[in-house]
């Protein structure tokens, strides 16, 4: 996906974005990046719909959009919310109706004939990881869809039962970590990613005969294993995250909110690195974030590690409530970025230059800290 563009949906009259194999959507809270997660994901949820002809707003990936008034832009005009994808082998549109004001579903009105990578049905084609992921716990409920169907959900909710049916096979070959050794297995690889991103952990998914659960166990190199419960946050956040990047396929689309929740700032800036890792693998990441230290490890993947081109990045900032107002920032080859805007990760600056106006007053009123 090159291009993509949005009409007629919540603050979007009409609005066109470059994207990259790693596309950074950063801002203001409400100014408009998740709404571009919710249009990838009536995209996505209109091609799985296709047999009734109706789009639900509520439910599909978690969404809980209300109706059809909240999401249709009143400066449009038009009954209708398009969205068009361009990429290199061509331009796809999807055509949504509303069929009125107070409706929970739109109708579709046109699809693409083709279907674009990323949006297919297909396993590893397309993830989506919510902000509101699943913390520790206890169990996990099985999906029913068999395995070559599943995901690690929108919460990370099947995180346990994908691992357990594949952890013990082969990673793909581009999937290894870079100081990975035989047997290259998904479990391993998982294992290797997660303790570079969170700590040190060796993992284990477990299902037992005739239940309909499953359950993660952890333990420290040397340790004792524990339960989920009592590992803590960080891992269970970043461990879907991990575990669909590296079965996402070649091509395939991977969505993530807030990649930084409930990780210590060193691993933020680990999990931005692989982030850009998995884009350097054909894999096309969207994230969005509210932490500098993803955009560090992303710059640091590109200027440091060179694991990343600058041309295969992109950051979208939304400096405004202006729905037009949407500043494109590209990285250099050194890691740098073209323009910083004001409010663009700048507190640390603001902050630290408040904090040095009140030790120089401090200094010439005689106060000592």
């Amino acid at each position: 996906m090159r291009e993509l563009s949005i009409a007629g949906f919540k603050r979007f009259n009409s609005v066109s974005l470059c994207m990259a194999p790693l596309t950074v959507l950063a801002g203001l809270n409400g100014s408009g990046k998740t709404s571009i997660i919710h249009a990838l994901l009536l995209m996505r949820e209109s091609i799985r719909a296709t047999s009734n002809g109706v789009v639900l707003l509520n439910g599909p990936f978690g969404l809980q959009l209300g109706t059809a008034e909240d999401i249709s832009n009143w400066q449009s005009g038009d009954r209708r919310i398009k969205f068009e994808v361009v990429d290199e082998f061509g331009t796809y549109t999807w055509s949504l109706g509303i069929p009125d004001d107070e409706a929970m579903y739109l109708t579709l009105d046109a699809l693409p004939t083709d279907i674009p990578a990323g949006f297919e049905s297909n396993q590893g084609a397309f993830a989506y990881l919510a902000a509101e992921r699943l913390g520790p716990r206890s169990s996990l409920s099985a999906s029913s869809l068999p395995i070559n169907q599943l995901e690690v959900g929108v919460q990370g909710e099947h995180s346990a039962q994908l691992l357990e049916a594949l952890g013990n096979r082969p990673a793909q070959e581009d999937r290894r970590h870079p100081d990975s050794s035989s047997p290259y297995l998904l479990k391993y690889e998982v294992e290797r990613w997660l303790s570079e991103i969170a700590r040190p952990v060796v993992i284990d998914a477990v299902h037992h005969a005739g239940a309909t659960a499953y359950a993660m166990k952890f333990k420290v190199p040397d340790g004792e294993w524990v339960r989920a419960t009592n590992m803590g946050f960080g891992v269970s956040y970043a461990l879907p995250i991990i575990l669909a990047g590296l079965t996402a396929k070649r091509g395939g689309l991977v969505l993530v909110e807030n990649p930084e929740a409930h990780l210590h700032p060193a691993g933020q800036s680990r999990m931005g690195t692989f982030l850009a890792w998995l884009a350097s693998k054909g894999v096309q990441v969207i994230v969005e974030t509210h932490s500098d230290h993803v955009l560090n490890g992303i710059r640091r993947a590109i200027g440091e590690y060179e694991i990343l081109s600058a041309s295969d990045a992109i950051v979208h900032f939304f400096n405004s409530e202006d729905s037009g107002h949407i500043s494109k920032l590209q990285f250099t080859n050194t890691g740098g970025i073209s323009h910083w805007p004001t409010g663009f990760f700048d507190q640390y600056q603001i902050d630290t230059a408040a904090l040095g106006r009140v030790r120089r007053k401090g200094s010439v009123n005689g106060v000592r800290h």
